[in-house]
């Protein structure tokens, strides 16, 4: 045995734990995050028909949010149009069929490009925003000071983010799809001589109105995994300002692990109840 070793069985003993332990310490957190997210629809739904919608949490939190994302999604559009119309278009006219640009920025953009970029936007951005707050709160002990009170802090703090998150999806869905086909038309007819009435032509014909659609939910369903996980480990941060660094790393490793894992879903299921025709 090598001196400071540990022997082999504690090594074994040590690896048997930790994949025992792992496991089960992912799966109580995904229970917790379902619970909360049920919590958090009882909330909404109540709150709803009682007309009692914390609306001005609500607009402020969707401001905050927007200033924090929107600017980030033009920028991280532009260059993915541009590089989309470079490389098909690298490849369409070694084949001569350059009319073909506006589909692939049709396909790639709005079916995978804008709903991913907007929920890895939000899932960095957003969720780092979300944990902090709601962290240095649990830290100052005001979740429990809300709890002595008699104030559901979920109800309170939860609610209105899980709601400007659903309608900043959307808006960042649509301003990066906006940004990134311009981009690349402008791209395609400057650079490689498309014509901008086969641009257009092309585009429309494999682009359709579901597929924004699907993009638009895509985002929304991205927005409320990551406002679930960012409020669950904000929520439960301890440990001082050490705890609150944590959660916001965790709430971002696992908000880009979730929207990855859930894009893949959603992507089969689509392709096959709903695939891609010519219109």
């Amino acid at each position: 045995m090598v001196p400071g070793s540990l022997p082999r069985t504690l090594r074994d003993n040590a690896l048997v734990d930790y994949l025992v332990r792992v496991p089960r310490q992912s799966l109580a957190t995904l229970g917790r995050a379902v619970d909360l997210f049920v919590e958090v629809l009882g909330f909404l739904i109540a709150d709803a028909i009682r007309l009692r919608l914390p609306m001005l949490e609500t607009l402020q939190q969707t401001w905050f949010l927007l200033t924090v994302t929107a600017f980030p999604a033009v920028l991280i559009a532009l260059p993915f149009g541009t590089e989309i119309s470079v490389q098909v278009g690298s490849i369409v006219n070694q084949v001569g069929a350059n009319s073909l640009a506006g589909a692939a920025s049709g396909i790639a953009v709005i079916q995978q490009g804008a709903p991913m970029a907007a929920g890895l936007l939000m899932g960095g951005a957003a969720a780092s925003a979300i944990a902090a707050d709601l962290g240095s709160r649990a830290i100052r002990e005001e979740i429990d000071a809300m709890r002595v009170m008699g104030v559901n802090p979920i109800q309170r703090l939860v609610v209105p983010r899980f709601l400007a998150i659903v309608l900043i999806s959307p808006i960042l869905c649509v301003v990066i799809i906006t940004s990134a086909v311009l981009a690349g038309y402008v791209l395609a007819v400057n650079v490689n001589d498309v014509v901008p009435g086969s641009f257009w032509q092309s585009f429309g014909a494999f682009a359709t109105v579901e597929d924004l659609w699907f993009a638009i939910i895509k985002s929304i369903v991205f927005g409320m995994l990551i406002v679930v996980i960012a409020s669950l480990r904000g929520l439960e941060a301890k440990g001082g300002p050490r705890g609150v660094a944590d959660a916001v790393n965790a709430s971002v490793v696992l908000g880009f692990v979730a929207i990855f894992a859930t894009n893949l879903l959603t992507t089969q299921v689509q392709s096959m109840f709903f695939p891609g025709q010519v219109g």
